[in-house]
């Protein structure tokens, strides 16, 4: 009967004392390992500098069949794939990150900076034909899932497609511009030129935004969808890039844009590549309570309501928090949900503690503490500090997936088995049951379910693979926490 009354939390800390683990993990390690996994997804031609040495160059004829230049950027999870939607998205999280905590970031501040980059560079070219075009992705995902193979194994000219005047993507080319104007201000001080150059684009692919309206899934649904469709539409990625826009220009002909298109836009206890309301709010709030700019003062009720919506103790919750304290939104690649939130605590607990506010959500009282604890508390359980004492972050910790779902991970380095792989060639590698040769240090997978019940196994895909925005958020989650903690 006791033993029922325990929490989530008390039995974890009981089974830290049993097999040892520390109520203290090192936020500074796995931040330092949060961004090496920025490299294992880098695409094109890789830098001398280059820390994940299992991987080569991959993908330098990427654009070619539409006779432009799009090698670079970021495979989006454990595939071969350039879905720039989601891409863009982890560009404009790590960006803020930096914005955000680049100061508490220490040594890592120049990684940070380079993942960013990594991204911008190539956002741009993807935007080399505006206002004609928007190039959003690389490879079709519907050939490139049939095949298990390394990024280095692709030789042969990839598919590519663009949204344009005619089939319009207002979402991704939204959050394009959301990503280059948050890497304006990242570079402002340290590359001028560069920093112009991302700002002005990105002026351009919100224009062009905004002028061609519609979902980008409607344009291109047979190779987007189910991957990465447009489930919330267009209005919060002009939303977010306006708001992205109005801090990168101080023009406050953006700010304007926002407020009126916010107003039909409902509350959402959601962020993420898909729905970025919650994160503009959050983003807009600081206006009012760092800046004391009265226009955006609305933007704090509505960023507070948010934060009402996913406290577990406040009276309007409305996600649901598993047996062992976990954050649960959905089956698939739940940790997600759980970065992009606990980045938003980390940065609305800083924006309180600097304005000196606090808020309610009825009768609970909300603190700097109360949301930074919170934070804590989801990337504790994160590094292993669970009912199953495992670390879902790779590389982490003793205990961590081995079996991760991931094509370059899962097989021999081509700088070791150098015989290139045909489509279908590296299955033997991803049935058996040995674990990843090459271990994807600091990649963060999907996570457990809602019964805080995780299987290491490849062909698990909704909990063992990783993707670049699950761990997008939580380097800036990382730098606060380390600040705070250690």
């Amino acid at each position: 009967m006791m033993i029922k009354k325990i929490t989530g939390f008390v039995i974890i800390a009981i089974l830290s004392i049993v097999v040892g683990v520390s109520s203290k993990p090192d936020y500074r390690d796995a931040l330092h390992k949060s961004l090496l996994f920025f490299q294992a997804q880098r695409s094109g031609k890789l830098p001398e500098d280059q820390a994940i040495k299992w991987r080569t160059n991959s993908g330098l004829n990427d654009g070619s069949v539409e006779n432009v230049d799009l090698s670079g950027g970021y495979y989006d999870a454990g595939d071969n794939m350039k879905f720039n939607f989601p891409m863009a998205f982890t560009t404009t999280m790590l960006a803020w990150s930096v914005l955000e905590f680049g100061r508490r970031m220490q040594d890592e501040l120049a990684q940070a900076r380079q993942a960013v980059r990594w991204g911008t560079d190539y956002l741009l070219k993807s935007s080399v034909n505006l206002p004609h075009a928007l190039y959003v992705q690389v490879g079709n995902p519907n050939v490139d899932h049939k095949c298990w193979t390394r990024a280095e194994d692709l030789r042969e000219p990839r598919s590519v497609y663009k949204v344009t005047q005619v089939n319009p993507g207002t979402d991704v080319a939204a959050e394009t511009a959301a990503a280059l104007a948050a890497g304006s201000i990242v570079f402002r001080h340290i590359d001028e030129g560069y920093s112009n150059k991302l700002r002005e684009t990105a002026i351009k692919a919100f224009a062009f935004a905004d002028k061609y309206r519609g979902k980008y899934s409607d344009s291109l649904s047979s190779v987007v969808c189910p991957f990465y469709c447009s489930y919330s539409g267009f209005e919060d990625e002009l939303l977010w890039g306006a708001a992205w826009l109005y801090k990168a220009t101080q023009n406050s002909s953006y700010l304007d844009f926002a407020k009126s298109l916010d107003v039909n836009n409902k509350d959402s206890d959601t962020f993420s590549w898909d729905d970025k309301i919650p994160g503009v709010r959050v983003l807009l709030a600081r206006d009012y309570l760092v800046e004391k700019h009265e226009v955006a003062a609305e933007y704090r009720k509505r960023a507070e309501r948010y934060f009402c919506s996913v406290l577990p103790s406040s009276p309007t919750v409305s996600v649901k928090y598993t047996a062992g304290g976990l954050l649960y939104k959905m089956s698939g690649s739940n940790l997600q949900y759980v970065t992009s939130n606990t980045f938003l605590l980390s940065v609305y607990a800083k924006y309180l503690r600097a304005s000196g506010q606090t808020f309610n959500c009825g009768d609970l009282l909300v603190t700097p503490s109360v949301l930074r604890e919170l934070a804590r508390k989801q990337v504790d359980y994160i590094l292993g500090e669970n009912t199953k004492m495992i670390s879902y972050m790779i590389g982490y910790g003793e205990n961590f997936p081995k079996h991760v779902h991931h094509r370059s991970s899962s097989i021999p380095s081509i700088l070791i088995n150098t015989q290139p792989l045909s489509c279908d060639g590296g299955f033997n590698f991803y049935y058996a049951s040995s674990e990843n040769p090459n271990v994807l240090t600091g990649a963060v997978v999907g996570g457990p379910d809602e019964n805080d019940e995780y299987t290491d196994d490849r062909n698990n895909y909704a909990q063992s693979e990783p993707a670049t925005y699950i761990n997008a958020p939580l380097v800036g989650t990382l730098s606060y926490i380390a600040a705070c903690f250690q």
